[in-house]
């Protein structure tokens, strides 16, 4: 059985005092961290040490990074390599997110690099997918989202399948206060499944957990992560907050228990 895995995507918020403030708030909760569920953080680059110091103790919370290089060093400026990431503490990284497409000009080449250079180096990869409205409406979402979760895991061999995490972002309900409905989120992360069982295996795509990344809040969260192919959540705003973050953690907690 797949934990949840929900995953705080801090995006450009929070320097090291923010972070600090925010991650004593989710430790001194009360809310459980039980072996089910697994919480992972991903702050800004600048925040990573002080995160990493505040979670030294704090086996049931993973760091992770918000995105990573393909190349070891180099003169790259303004780039972070896996080398660094493993040494500050991180064990995942964000990968694709519609952000960085959209802004940075992201393809699914340079995510598929990103991936594999990951994947290598002992980082896992959470590898963002997603549709906009356009293409939503136009019938064409499952078709742009398998192409780019196959180009993504290109080259990645079946060995390395087990530390993949793809998360499906609905691309209109990202920071919009909109989110899929529940049988939306599933049919995609169905579809997703279904694509990494062609890739892989159906034994192997049965325990790559897929997270939903569209807005999950703790008035919806239920609903979502109910879904049998809803793994848990790549949360934004919500992750802010350690109310709100901790809140999704409890209810994942109560329906994996």
């Amino acid at each position: 059985m797949r934990n949840f895995l929900i995953a705080g995507n801090w995006k450009m918020n929070c320097g090291p005092q923010e972070t600090s403030d925010l991650l004593q708030g989710i430790k001194n909760s009360d809310v459980k961290i039980p072996d089910s569920i697994d919480v992972l953080v991903c702050p800004p680059m600048i925040s990573l040490t002080t995160a990493s110091a505040e979670l030294e103790d704090q086996e049931d919370i993973s760091l992770g990074a918000q995105n990573v290089y393909s190349e070891d060093n180099g003169s790259y400026t303004g780039e972070v390599s896996t080398q660094m990431l493993n040494e500050v503490g991180c064990t995942y990284v964000i990968l694709g997110h519609s952000e960085r497409r959209e802004y940075f000009g992201e393809t699914d080449k340079t995510v598929n690099a990103k991936a594999k250079k990951a994947v290598s180096d002992n980082l896992r990869p959470v590898i963002c997918v997603g549709e906009s409205l356009k293409q939503r409406k136009a019938d064409e979402h499952e078709l742009v989202v398998r192409k780019q979760v196959e180009a993504a895991i290109l080259d990645i061999d079946a060995d390395d399948a087990m530390d993949l995490v793809i998360a499906y972002e609905p691309i209109w309900a990202i920071g919009t206060g909109e989110s899929a409905t529940p049988e939306q989120a599933q049919e995609m992360h169905k579809m997703i499944r279904e694509v990494l069982a062609d890739v892989y295996s159906q034994d192997k795509a049965g325990q790559i957990q897929v997270l939903y990344g569209g807005s999950m809040k703790p008035h919806n969260a239920e609903e979502l992560l109910s879904q049998p192919d809803v793994d848990g959540g790549l949360i934004g705003g919500a992750s802010l907050k350690a109310d709100s973050f901790t809140a999704i953690i409890e209810i994942a907690d109560q329906l994996s228990s």
